[in-house]
């Protein structure tokens, strides 16, 4: 019997085996070690260039060595203080890191890294600058070689960066005869004059009046008056007043004069210019060219033009060395005058319209239908432009924002149903359509009407009993039952069509917040009440008097709507045949007797002796307590030989016929207004 023998590796076989598993451990490690070295590398960049974009410059204070900032004699908290104060100095902000590199350094372990910055300062875009450092191998992490130079390529420990800003004179905002609207004038800081508000009760009773005649509180005249740099004879600024503003004598007051942005028509062009004031932070953040100090427009055209009228700013960004002397230039800007913008507002027409509404709530546009100029834009009642451009206290600000009357409004702007003076266009629309025709009478007894009981308890109601009109006599006495028949007549969809040629929907590109005008909410008018509601301009129709002022432009050019324009640059759609000409001459020989015959509801206007055409409305609106509806009025009014001007006045809570009365003295005057 064969016996099993054990069969043994020899030694030597042993020993080898042991020594190539040692080495292929050996190598795997090494291969582990450098990715693994590889990866905190490219953690401690990453971390590191995603807290500078941050402006985190407490997190980026930890990831650099302890050696490289004691080499220069920096603790962390100063390379945190040296960032805040040269990039908040600079206005640092958007900084975006690019094009980083990391290669192997000289040293076991260490690497060579490089990167650009990009940033946006108080100047501008900042040229690109380029960065680069060591990465230090530690126990567990990696951490950068930092000096001054990572602040700014080229800076010394001891260096300094130093910033001068000049600002350009802000452009003027002009009438189109070159008077100024919005201008550089006279002010008025108020200041504490320390050493004459005595001591003890005296200094509080003194400070104390002085709080309540500029809207302060005592507590901030003490705040500006512990201010290290102020003494008993110093000016202690904390108010400035317009030019036109009471200047109380007061014990410890005084006052020097200033210049100031100023607005001549004050409240009467307030909503159209609009105000200046300090930029707050979230100005600065939405723009980082901006810094504390700075003036940008805040509201109305102030602040629609206000890059253009700002102009830009000029400035120097340098490294200088520890003796002041200039290493390097990092930016620098040259200084911009603000340009001046002319509008084709009339001055003296803008005023003459808003003295006539005399704080009444309402607007008055006037166009110049033929090229879309407008010449003036009123909203009442309006507001202390001056006052709010250099300062307004907190209560006459709440003051406004409280009253009933909405002084903020800007009304030439906001949405109406705009009532009768609406059924100039559906007439227009009809007389193409072929559905209305001059020479058809309607036949309808009594004030009110409905197409049958199909309607239910709605009506359409009427003011004037007139058993039978034809389309001259429904403009004479402004008959709702005659135009809602005639949009029931042309049906949804031809009315439709024919609204759809005016600017429905449209924006008008004018430099002011409006929403386009609407036909109804969902833009149909699927029910036959709403229909006939709109062809009497009611139902769902919202438009603004300044869309009204250029969709009836088109009787005063042949058919033609001529677009609003505000400057004489402004670029503006290609005017459109929205009716023809033959609809028109139809319709604009009905509005002249609108005014010329007795029962006109404009006739009051008839004595002025003007060729003049027009259209009156009367809106309703909410309903009351009492079941009555609020109404607004409107007159729309145009010069019917040479079409120099088109007028359309809105007054709220009241009729067309308290318009009529109100507009005609300004009226009476146009003449002399409009060359």
């Amino acid at each position: 019997m064969r016996q099993n023998q054990k069969r043994t590796f020899p030694t030597w076989g042993i020993i080898a085996l042991v020594v190539v598993l040692i080495a292929a451990g050996g190598l795997g490690y090494v291969f582990w070690s450098k990715q693994h070295d590889e990866k905190l590398a490219q953690k401690a960049v990453e971390d590191y260039t995603q807290a500078l974009e941050k402006q985190d410059y407490s997190a980026m204070s930890k990831m650099v060595t302890t050696a490289s900032l004691e080499k220069i004699g920096y603790t962390k908290e100063q390379m945190i203080e040296r960032y805040e104060n040269i990039y908040g100095g600079i206005g640092a902000s958007n900084i975006k890191v690019s094009d980083i590199k990391k290669e192997k350094g000289t040293d076991a372990g260490n690497y060579q890294v490089s990167y650009t910055v990009d940033m946006v300062t108080s100047l501008g875009q900042l040229k690109k600058q380029t960065y680069k450092t060591t990465l230090e191998k530690g126990e567990d992490s990696y951490q950068l070689d930092w000096n001054t130079a990572l602040i700014f390529p080229g800076m010394a420990a001891d260096d300094k960066v130093a910033v001068s800003t000049t600002k350009g004179n802000r452009g003027e905002l002009l009438a189109k005869d070159g008077k100024p609207l919005a201008t550089e004038g006279k002010a008025w800081q108020v200041g504490l004059y320390p050493v004459a508000l005595g001591e003890g009760e005296e200094r509080k009773k003194n400070l104390s009046a002085a709080a309540e005649a500029f809207g302060v509180t005592a507590e901030q005249l003490e705040k500006v008056l512990s201010a290290d740099w102020v003494t008993e004879d110093s000016f202690v600024p904390f108010a400035t007043i317009s030019e036109s503003e009471d200047r109380p004598e007061l014990k410890g007051i005084v006052y020097q004069e200033t210049t100031a942005r100023t607005y001549p028509l004050n409240e009467a062009a307030a909503h159209l210019t609009g105000y200046v004031g300090e930029v707050s932070a979230e100005d600065i953040e939405k723009d980082p060219t901006l810094s504390t100090g700075d003036v940008i427009g805040k509201v109305g055209l102030e602040k629609a033009f206000d890059k253009q009228l700002r102009g830009k700013k000029g400035g120097k960004i340098a490294i200088k060395d520890s003796e002041g002397n200039e290493k390097e230039v990092l930016q620098e800007n040259r200084m911009e005058d603000g340009k001046d913008i002319t509008l084709t507002i009339d001055a003296d027409l803008q005023q003459a319209a808003f003295d006539q509404l005399n704080g009444q709530k309402g607007s008055v546009v006037f166009t110049n239908p033929s090229d879309g100029d407008l010449l003036a834009l009123v909203s009442s009642p309006s507001y202390d432009v001056n006052q709010m451009t250099a300062g307004i206290s907190s209560e006459d600000y709440q003051a406004y924002a409280d009253d009933s009357d909405s002084p903020f409004l800007t009304r030439y702007t906001a949405r109406y149903a705009p009532g009768s003076t609406f059924k100039t266009i559906t007439g227009a629309i009809g007389l193409d359509a072929g559905t209305t025709k001059p020479e058809d009478t309607s036949k309808v007894n009594g004030l009110k009407w409905q197409k049958d009981a199909s309607w239910g308890n709605y009506f359409v109601t009427r003011v004037a009993d007139v058993p039978s009109v034809n389309l001259e006599q429904a403009y004479v006495y402004s008959d709702n039952i005659f135009f809602a028949k005639e949009a029931l007549k042309m049906g949804e969809k031809t009315f439709l069509a024919g609204l759809d040629k005016f600017i429905f929907g449209e924006d008008l590109k004018l430099p002011m917040a409006m929403k386009p005008a609407q036909i109804s909410n969902d833009g149909k008018l699927a029910s036959e009440a709403l229909l006939a509601d709109t062809g009497f301009g009611q139902g769902q129709l919202l438009i603004s008097p300044i869309q009204q002022a250029a969709m009836y432009s088109v009787f005063a050019n042949d058919g033609k709507l001529v677009y609003p324009k505000l400057t004489d640059d402004q670029e503006t759609a290609e005017p459109k045949q929205a009716v023809t000409a033959d609809a028109v001459a139809t319709v604009k020989k009905d509005l002249i007797q609108v005014v010329e015959n007795e029962h006109g509801s404009a006739h009051k206007l008839a004595d002025l002796n003007l060729p003049m055409a027009a259209k009156t409305g009367t809106a309703e609106t909410v309903e009351k307590e009492n079941g009555e509806k609020e109404t607004n009025g409107f007159l729309l009014t145009f010069d019917a030989e040479s079409s120099r001007y088109m007028m359309v006045a809105m007054m709220e809570d009241t009729s067309s016929g308290k318009v009529v009365d109100t507009m005609k003295p300004l009226l009476a005057k146009i003449d002399t207004l409009i060359k």
